[in-house]
C-alpha cells in the first residue's frame, strides 16, 4: 500500500508542477540557472570518468580476443557499441542520478524543513511548478549534450588507450568505429537519456518535496533520491531497449 501511495502523489506531484504557471521570464531565468548548475557543472565528472572507460573497454576486448581469425578492428567496433548503447546513456545517467538527484534532493528538502515551500504556497506561487519545473527542462536539455560529450571521450580514450599501448593500430581502431554503423543506436541513446534526465528530476523532486522533519532526514531523503532514482532508471533501461530495439 506504501508502494500505491507513493506512486499516486508522485503522478499528482507532476500534474502540479505542470499546472498553473508563473511568469514565463521567471522560469526562463531559473532555468538558464538549473542548467548551469545541474548541467555545466557535471561536465568534468562525465568527461573523466568517460575518457578512463573508454580505455578500460578498449584494453579488455584487446585482451579477451585471442582467436587470430578475429580481426583487430573489432576492438573500435567493441568499444562504439558499447559506448553509444549502454554505457554513455544508461552508465552516465547512474552517475547523473548520485551526483544531481542528490543535490536536488537536498535543495528542495532543506527548504521543506525551513518551511520556505509553505511560505510560497500561502503566498499563491505554485511551489512545485516553481522549483521542479525548471529542474526537470534544464535536466531534460543538458544531459543529452553531456552524453554525446561522453560518447565522443569515450571512443576518444579507447583510441588512446588502444594506440598508446600498441594493442591496435589507429587505422584499425578507426575502421572499426565507422564499420557497420548505425545512426539509429545513437537516436536510442537519446531518447534513452531524455527519459532518464525525467526520471532523475522528478524522482529526486518528489523526495525533495515530501522530506518531514529536519536536517536529518533530508539527508535520508537524498539517499532515496539516489537509490530510487538508480532503481526507476534501470526498469526504464530494460523497457526502451525492448520497445526500442526488439
Amino acid at each position: 500500500m506504501q508502494l500505491l501511495l507513493h506512486i499516486g502523489r508522485y503522478f499528482l506531484l507532476i500534474k502540479d508542477t505542470f499546472s498553473k504557471p508563473e511568469r514565463l521570464s521567471l522560469y526562463w531565468k531559473r532555468t538558464v540557472e538549473e542548467m548551469d548548475l545541474l548541467g555545466v557543472k557535471s561536465l568534468g565528472i562525465v568527461a573523466l570518468l568517460s575518457v578512463f572507460m573508454g580505455a578500460v573497454i578498449t584494453i579488455q576486448t584487446s585482451s579477451n580476443i585471442d582467436a587470430a581469425w578475429i580481426p583487430s578492428y573489432v576492438v573500435g567496433f567493441t568499444a562504439r557499441q558499447s559506448t553509444i548503447l549502454e554505457f554513455s546513456p544508461t552508465i552516465i545517467s547512474l552517475i547523473l542520478a548520485g551526483k544531481v538527484g542528490s543535490n536536488i534532493a537536498a535543495e528542495i528538502g532543506s527548504m521543506r524543513v525551513k518551511e520556505q515551500i509553505d511560505a510560497l504556497d500561502i503566498m499563491g506561487v505554485n511551489s512545485a511548478g516553481y522549483l521542479i519545473l525548471p529542474k526537470i527542462v534544464a535536466s531534460m536539455l543538458m544531459n543529452p549534450f553531456l552524453v554525446m560529450i561522453s560518447m565522443f571521450l569515450s571512443i576518444f580514450g579507447g583510441w588512446l588507450a588502444g594506440v598508446g599501448t600498441g594493442i591496435v593500430s589507429s587505422v584499425d581502431y578507426i575502421y572499426g568505429i565507422q564499420f557497420d554503423f548505425d545512426p539509429y543506436t545513437v537516436t536510442y541513446a537519446l531518447i534513452k537519456t531524455v527519459v532518464f534526465a525525467f526520471i532523475i528530476a522528478t524522482v529526486a523532486s518528489y523526495q525533495g518535496y515530501y522530506t518531514r522533519g529536519g536536517t536529518r532526514e533530508v539527508g535520508i531523503s537524498s539517499t532515496r533520491a539516489v537509490v530510487y532514482s538508480n532503481v526507476v532508471i534501470l526498469i526504464a533501461n530494460y523497457a526502451l531497449t525492448q520497445l526500442l530495439l526488439l
